[in-house]
């Protein structure tokens, strides 16, 4: 068994991590890595427990699938020591801010998957952990790792992305830097080299890059990206690509009962409102997984969760379950696509209650008959929101937005639209525009 992690070990960080709680103005936030955003039974029912017992009950769902407890103020080093005790921890301290891996949610249960990326996700996880110099990498550098599936979030950028594809008779893995699967690949390498792959980029950008480029698009800034795979070309086996990009399914996958590749098995898809849970959501969802699933939950980068391995024939009960514990099931729901970030109630940062605006906003926007993707978010940090949303409200002061459409031609938010517009004026005008002949 591995030594227990202690607090002590770790670096510091603004990042919130498992044994380092950050301060915020609701209390301290404990960020807990999932492996692969999955998580069993037995340990959502112990992130319930410390939530109610050792903070004020708030879950969080992230948009990289791992989940944080909020508002601790009571025995912080208990509730990290029954986290511990529930295998929610790194392997050692110093490994705790770099364990940054997204899989899809689907993986191992997509139907379009190409590969199970679970095994290799495992051997990418242990070298996370266990190499020493690895432990200097930023807690904010990631890499993603997606097999094919349809499930999978294809826009967060990462410093690495992996993605399998099919050709000349082999299923090969796609690569790319400071970007993401949409994004043009820079190359590939086969299956048995995705590890040393990975391997190979860490070391070559900790070598490379300065103390404060802490992340890939920092170093690609000054350093040549031909330079860098030419150097990377002498440590693994690369095929060249320029035309290749993944494709995304448009479908709502994460939401709802969808068919699994495993015959007569389902995953059911749960949205908590505005990616909050409370120890009776995730105890009660603990409760039909083991009822109806294989007793584990995987959490998404849409912030919300799945029951994976469910029979067809439960589906309908496990859905109406769900809904019974406040979680949303139908993505015709306004609610499904509106993300905030924590807002002023419990940010120093935020200049509005965004949780609280999202929701006048949803209940607008419904009795409108529209479900759109908007994003809140209480100051330019825009922490709820890993990639630009089709719709951002960027908070000027309480109550009072500014609007943002998406656009490819400008950074950040995209275009600015409109100024200090209050939610009954942001609902008034996206109906307008909806209605636009311009926008049909």
């Amino acid at each position: 068994m591995n030594e227990r992690p202690v607090s002590t070990a770790l670096r510091p960080s603004a990042c919130p991590g498992l044994l380092r709680i950050v301060p915020a103005l609701d209390g301290g936030i404990c960020r807990i890595k999932l492996s692969g955003g999955s998580i069993s039974s037995a340990q959502a029912n112990a992130v319930a427990d410390v939530a109610e017992r050792f903070a004020s009950g708030a879950i969080e769902a992230t948009n990289r699938a791992n989940l944080q407890v909020r508002g601790i103020g009571r025995e912080p080093a208990a509730l990290i020591e029954r986290l511990l005790d529930a295998e929610l921890g790194p392997q050692n301290a110093a490994g705790d801010d770099v364990r940054n891996l997204m899989l899809s949610p689907g993986a191992g249960i997509d139907r379009k998957m190409l590969l199970d990326t679970r095994p290799l996700a495992e051997q990418i996880l242990a070298s996370l952990q266990n190499h020493p110099p690895f432990h200097d990498l930023s807690a904010k550098f990631a890499v993603q790792l997606d097999g094919g599936e349809a499930l999978a979030m294809l826009e967060h950028p990462h410093d690495l992305w992996l993605s399998a594809y099919a050709g000349d008779g082999e299923v090969r893995l796609a690569f790319g830097l400071a970007g993401c699967p949409l994004d043009t690949a820079q190359g590939s390498v086969s299956l048995d080299d995705g590890h040393r792959l990975v391997v190979a980029v860490l070391e070559l950008f900790l070598e490379l890059a300065r103390p404060e480029q802490t992340r890939m698009r920092h170093l690609l800034c000054e350093y040549s990206l031909a330079d860098f795979l030419t150097r990377l070309a002498g440590r693994v086996s690369l095929q060249v690509m320029t035309d290749w990009r993944r494709t995304a399914d448009s479908s709502v996958l994460h939401i709802g009962a969808h068919p699994q590749a495993q015959v007569d098995l389902v995953y059911v898809g749960a949205v908590p409102p505005l990616g909050r849970l409370d120890p009776t959501m995730l105890r009660g969802a603990a409760q039909l997984a083991d009822e109806f699933g294989d007793g584990s939950l995987r959490f998404t980068p849409w912030q919300n969760l799945l029951l994976p391995n469910v029979r067809s024939e439960h589906a309908a009960e496990v859905t109406a379950r769900l809904g019974q514990l406040g979680l949303l099931c139908d993505a015709g729901h306004t609610l499904t696509r509106l993300i905030a970030c924590t807002g002023s109630n419990g940010c120093g940062k935020g200049l509005a209650e965004t949780k609280g605006d999202a929701l006048q906003l949803a209940a607008l926007l419904q009795r409108h008959g529209h479900v759109l993707n908007v994003h809140l978010s209480g100051c330019p940090r825009s922490c709820a929101a890993a990639h630009t949303a089709p719709v951002t409200l960027l908070a000027v002061t309480p109550g009072h937005y500014d609007l943002y459409f998406r656009d490819a031609a400008q950074p950040g938010f995209g275009a600015l639209h409109a100024r200090n517009l209050t939610i009954e004026a942001v609902a008034a005008l996206l109906d307008a525009r909806s209605r636009s002949p311009l926008d049909a």
